[in-house]
């Protein structure tokens, strides 16, 4: 049977145009972003507003590689992302597993204060006073601990345990497994796409990190990627105006605007590497989390 071609109405063309003005809008910001990180002062000089790739000049990220304080920001973040996301999975997944249990004493108890939490805290004075006690101070694990858990992601997981089948668990229990082994065993493998969707948004989350890193972080040597990069931009930017000028003499080579874009080029690659093989399970994995008990 043939399918009759499906005609174009003056409002599907309309919505088509401008959802393809809208992602250009959206995609615009990246592509200046990515082609001034390879520009030069003089170019940047010449072609206002730079719009094309005039030239491709490297000077910008061999300015931010040739900087040992760099690499050190970037171990720093590969551990918080790692070790931090670890431990965000772990504690959430655990949590929300054993919260999703009707039959646990105090459950209800329990699950408001959690939700107490997402309403009020304890404010910035007490905070930081509490992490002082536990010596967490210029302590690479006062990225990691304090945003351990998240509240919203925590209610999340566990309704969809809730949404799972209970005769599974059931059948588990008969053959003699344990809670533990039932959730390691059973539950995760059939949870990958949910499990990968809160991976991604704790990896990126932690990758970001620079709130905990800029209240309790003073030490030069344990500050994060993005507090590198925020340091960066801010010492730079009085460099702008001057360089500026010195570039329409074309007596600089290099502006600060280059060496920022770079910057920020090179915090982006990562997480864009990852976002492909984890897009897929988007959807799925947040609506069925999003399914109420």
């Amino acid at each position: 049977m043939k399918h009759k071609k499906r005609s174009w109405t003056g409002g599907d063309v309309a919505l088509n145009i401008f959802f393809v003005i809208l992602s250009l809008i959206t995609l615009y910001p990246f592509y200046y972003v990515v082609i001034e990180s390879f520009s030069n002062a003089v170019a940047n000089a010449q072609h206002v507003p730079y719009l094309l790739p005039y030239v491709f000049d490297t000077t910008g990220y061999e300015s931010v590689f040739g900087d040992s304080a760099f690499y050190q920001a970037l171990l720093v973040s590969l551990f918080v992302t790692l070790v931090g996301t670890a431990v965000n999975m772990a504690l959430s997944v655990t949590g929300a597993y054993v919260l999703s249990k009707k039959h646990l004493a105090g459950r209800n108890f329990f699950l408001t204060l959690i939700l107490f939490t997402m309403l009020f805290s304890g404010g910035l004075v007490p905070t930081y006073l509490n992490i002082k006690n536990l010596h967490l101070i210029n302590n690479i694990w006062c990225m990691i601990l304090p945003s351990a858990i998240s509240t919203y992601y925590l209610i999340i997981m566990k309704n969809y345990f809730v949404s799972l089948p209970p005769t599974m668990e059931e059948a588990a229990k008969i053959d003699g497994a344990n809670s533990f082994t039932i959730l390691v065993r059973i539950v995760l493998p059939i949870s990958k796409p949910f499990i990968a969707t809160f991976f991604l948004f704790y990896a990126v989350e932690r990758w970001n990190e620079w709130y905990n890193a800029v209240l309790y972080i003073s030490q030069k040597s344990l500050q994060p990627l993005q507090i590198y990069l925020r340091e960066m931009l801010t010492s730079m930017s009085s460099q702008l105006a001057a360089q500026a000028q010195a570039a329409m003499a074309q007596t600089t080579k290099v502006l600060a605007s280059t060496v920022q874009m770079a910057c920020i080029v090179i915090t982006m690659v990562p997480i864009l590497c990852v976002y492909p093989f984890v897009q897929k399970h988007f959807v799925k994995g947040v609506m069925i989390g999003g399914i109420k008990e």
